[in-house]
């Protein structure tokens, strides 16, 4: 149902860094690309995140309550993801844990603010 997510930067070429490198360990590569626009995914036909600097020039702001969450198959995969976020520079928003029946998730921030989690739904 979602195609992608966009997440405003004011730190272009460091986010992009940031993503290569966190999105590169599930798979997922850059496979649209402009000067002001990068979107990364697992082929180009499955939902893809984003990055951009706002078309209308202003500073990109952080959504209250925005969150882009990503889905994986093992509790494992979201404890490395989670860690990995923090060893790139983002910061911690909830460490990886049970939170409901079958939902474990870690939640943190991008170098911008900008909330996501990684999230396993199973036994």
């Amino acid at each position: 149902m979602i195609g992608y997510v966009t997440l405003g930067t004011n730190k272009f070429d460091e986010a992009a860094k940031f993503y290569d490198e966190l999105l590169g360990t599930l798979g997922a590569g850059r496979f649209l690309e402009a000067d002001t626009f990068i979107a990364w995914a697992t082929a180009p036909n499955t939902p893809s995140i984003s990055i951009a600097k706002p078309f209308d020039g202003k500073p990109a702001t952080v959504g209250n309550g925005v969150m882009v969450a990503i889905a994986l198959d093992s509790k494992e995969k979201v404890d490395a993801l989670y860690a990995k976020a923090l060893e790139l520079g983002g910061s911690d928003e909830g460490a990886p844990g049970k939170r409901m029946d079958n939902f474990y998730a870690g939640y943190f921030r991008d170098l911008d603010g900008n909330k996501l989690n990684a999230f396993y739904f199973g036994e």
